[in-house]
C-alpha cells in the first residue's frame, strides 16, 4: 500500500498546527480551560457530523480503549497545552520550540518498529528545528516545563496508536475532543470561569476548532495509522517551518539566511526518516479523512 497519501496527511496536519501559532495568540488573555472546552466541543460536532454524513456510525470504544483515550486527553491535549503556555513564562520562545523539536526523537526511540532510518531522521529534523528557533535561555522551572511540553507532545501520538488502528483516526479525534470538552468545562467552572469571547476571540475558537482541531486531528491520526508513530513523526518538524514562514508573511519577522538552513536541515531530515516509509495496513475498515 503506496505511503504517499498518509505522508500528504501527517506533512498537512503539521503545517496547518504551525500556521496556527498567530491565532492561539489571541487566545492568551482569554480563560484557557474554558475556551478548549469551547474549542474541542465544536470539533467534537463537527468531525461527528462528518461522520454521519458519510453514512457511518461513530465506532464506539471498547473498555481497554478509555485508559489510553483518557491519557491522550491529559497529557497530549490539556496537559500539552498548559506545560507550553507556563514554560513560555520562564523560558525565550526559541528554548521551548527548541526543546519541542526533540519530539521526532522521542518519537522514533519509543516507537517498538523503530529503525535506525527513522531515528537518524529525526536526529536530523531536531536540529534543524534548533537552528530555526536559535536556541533561547530559560531560568527557573523553565526547563522542566518545556520537558513537560515535549512530554505532552509526544503522548498526542503515541498514546493515540493503538486505539487509531482499533477505531480509525477520525473517531478517535471525535471522542477525544468529545472528552477533552466535558473535562475542559468541568474543570474551567471551578479554575478561570466562563466569559463571552470577543469578536477576535471568537474568530479564532472557531478556527481552532474547525481547522486547527477537527481537520488537523483527522489529518494526523490517518498518517500514524498508516506509518506508525516513528516516521509520522518527523513531520513534526514542519511545524515550526509552517510558523516561520506564517510569521514572515505578517511581518513579524524577518526571513534569514539561518532561516534557510534550518528549513533545508528539517527538509532533509523529514526525507530521510521517512525513506523506507510503507503504509501499515490497520485493522477494521479503511476510511477517509475530511479534504482540506
Amino acid at each position: 500500500m503506496t505511503s504517499r497519501p498518509a505522508i500528504a496527511a501527517g506533512a498537512a496536519a503539521a503545517v496547518i498546527v504551525g500556521a496556527s501559532v498567530p491565532v492561539t495568540g489571541l487566545l492568551q488573555d482569554y480563560p484557557l480551560l474554558t475556551g478548549q472546552a469551547m474549542r474541542y466541543g465544536l470539533s467534537a460536532v463537527v468531525l461527528l457530523g462528518w461522520t454521519f454524513a458519510r453514512g457511518q456510525r461513530l465506532p464506539l470504544p471498547k473498555l481497554s480503549d478509555v485508559p489510553s483515550l483518557l491519557a491522550l486527553v491529559a497529557f497530549g491535549m490539556l496537559g500539552f497545552t498548559g506545560a507550553l503556555l507556563h514554560a513560555q513564562r520562564y523560558a525565550e520562545p526559541g528554548f521551548v520550540a527548541a526543546m519541542l523539536g526533540g519530539t521526532p526523537v522521542v518519537l522514533a526511540l519509543a516507537s517498538r518498529r523503530r529503525s535506525a532510518v527513522a531515528v537518524a531522521g529525526a536526529g536530523i529534523v531536531a536540529l534543524g528545528v534548533v537552528l530555526l528557533s536559535g536556541g533561547g535561555a530559560w531560568h527557573g522551572p523553565g526547563l522542566l516545563l518545556a520537558a513537560l511540553a515535549v512530554a505532552g507532545e509526544a503522548s498526542f501520538t503515541l498514546f493515540a496508536i493503538g486505539v487509531v488502528r482499533r477505531l480509525g483516526g477520525v473517531a478517535v479525534a471525535t471522542w477525544c475532543c468529545a472528552i477533552a470538552a466535558v473535562s475542559g468545562a468541568v474543570l474551567g467552572t471551578f479554575l478561570g470561569g466562563w466569559r463571552m469571547p470577543d469578536p477576535r476571540q471568537g474568530l479564532a475558537l472557531v478556527a481552532l476548532a474547525i481547522v486547527v482541531t477537527a481537520l488537523a486531528f483527522g489529518l494526523w491520526y490517518f498518517a500514524v495509522g498508516r506509518l506508525g508513530a516513528d516516521r509520522a513523526g518527523v513531520l513534526i518538524g514542519l511545524m515550526p517551518v509552517s510558523g516561520l514562514l506564517v510569521s514572515v508573511l505578517l511581518g513579524a519577522q524577518e526571513f534569514s539566511a539561518l532561516d534557510l538552513v534550518g528549513a533545508t536541515v528539517v527538509a532533509a531530515g523529514c526525507a530521510v526518516g521517512l525513506s523506507s516509509a510503507r503504509a501499515r495496513p490497520r485493522a477494521g475498515t479503511v476510511e477517509t479523512v475530511p479534504a482540506p
